[in-house]
């Protein structure tokens, strides 16, 4: 069955591109060029799906953003440019509800948007919920067996002892998420936390600066190498990796170049199978939320098995189901909650483990 598309963008050109881009793969178009015609247009079309882009006459995306779920209620997603203005408007929509974005090749009007096609299919499959081709794996040590039935949540299989340190992956929908949970963190919060959210390195650090503004921590993007201490926030650096290690007594941070053995970046895998090779893995919470994809299943499965905690968003309130249900298949989600939920959880975990 098709999806309805709704692209909505200032530009003829772009306009004709990816109408012609999402008829070649199957998908119902309607088109808008200015966001006040979006809203009659969503209103008569109800999409599945909208393609939004931010700068254009009459009225911008943003302000259409703000009124469409008025109109016509179902994913939107961003087309930005890679700017810093272009990541903090972006950033903007996403806070404002937008399920997602995709970077326009080229800034804001280009010929060829051949690069992003597959990008821009597989994330409005995924929006409308329904099934994305899946990209092969990459060959590496197994997981846990996948079930094709969803387990349910149970405990890690040794003591969490005390929780140290917590360890974020995320990616579709993310901002949003990261924004709700972390906002509900306490000042004395004893845990550093750390991120990984797929971004590229202009957005990661604008979400950084956006989630300091908010949090009552202190939100920093790893952009060099930083010793890891709590009351503290870290944000993976886009377009590269984030690993872990250890120097004496200390646990450090730092940006590596994005392994092709990954597929994803900031990459959850990485982050997480360096923490378990300097950190008792019982003294990890691990969280996975929204996105497409698998990225931090395996490793989050591995350390489940040595002891951590971990948690993955349920599909009532993913904008994506991908990387949570990814980890819930292996049965090692020792809990499954709404993302409203997670923070309570999180501070009861420290709570349970003596150090709240």
């Amino acid at each position: 069955m098709s999806v309805k598309v709704l692209v909505v963008d200032d530009s003829a050109l772009m306009r004709k591109l990816f109408t012609e881009t999402f008829i070649r793969n199957g998908f119902e178009v309607a088109s808008a060029r200015d966001g006040e015609e979006a809203l009659s247009k969503a209103a008569e079309f109800r999409p599945e799906v909208i393609t939004l882009d931010i700068n254009m006459p009459v009225m911008d995306g943003i302000t259409c953003l703000s009124l469409l779920k008025k109109v016509h209620q179902c994913p939107v997603l961003m087309l930005s440019s890679l700017t810093s203005k272009g990541a903090l408007v972006t950033l903007e929509a996403l806070a404002l509800g937008a399920a997602d974005y995709v970077l326009k090749p080229g800034g804001t009007v280009t010929r060829d948007i051949s690069e992003i096609e597959k990008e821009l299919v597989e994330k409005i499959s995924a929006l409308a919920g329904k099934p994305v081709s899946r990209t092969a794996r990459p060959v590496r040590q197994a997981a846990a067996p996948v079930s094709r039935a969803t387990p349910p949540a149970r405990p890690a299989p040794a003591s969490a002892g005390d929780i140290q340190y917590v360890f974020i992956g995320v990616s579709t929908g993310g901002p949003k998420k990261l924004e709700q949970i972390l906002t509900r963190l306490p000042a004395d919060f004893p845990c550093p936390v750390i991120v990984a959210q797929h971004m590229p390195a202009q957005f990661t650090a604008a979400l950084a600066k956006r989630l300091d503004n908010l949090c009552h921590l202190h939100v920093v993007e790893v952009s060099s190498r930083m010793r890891i201490e709590p009351g503290h926030i870290y944000m993976a650096k886009g377009d590269a990796d984030i690993s872990l290690l250890k120097n004496a007594d200390h646990i450090f941070a730092r940006p590596v170049p994005a392994s092709p053995k990954h597929l994803w970046h900031p990459s959850v895998d990485r982050m997480v199978e360096s923490a378990t090779g300097c950190i008792n893995p019982a003294n990890m919470l691990c969280i996975q939320l929204t996105g497409m994809g698998y990225d931090g299943a395996a490793a989050m499965s591995q350390a489940y098995q040595r002891g951590a905690v971990t948690i993955a968003e349920s599909e009532n309130t993913a904008t994506v189901f991908g990387m949570p249900k990814e980890l819930i298949q292996t049965g090692c989600a020792s809990h499954i909650l709404d993302s409203n939920q997670i923070a309570s959880k999180v501070l009861n975990i420290c709570k349970i483990a003596g150090v709240v």
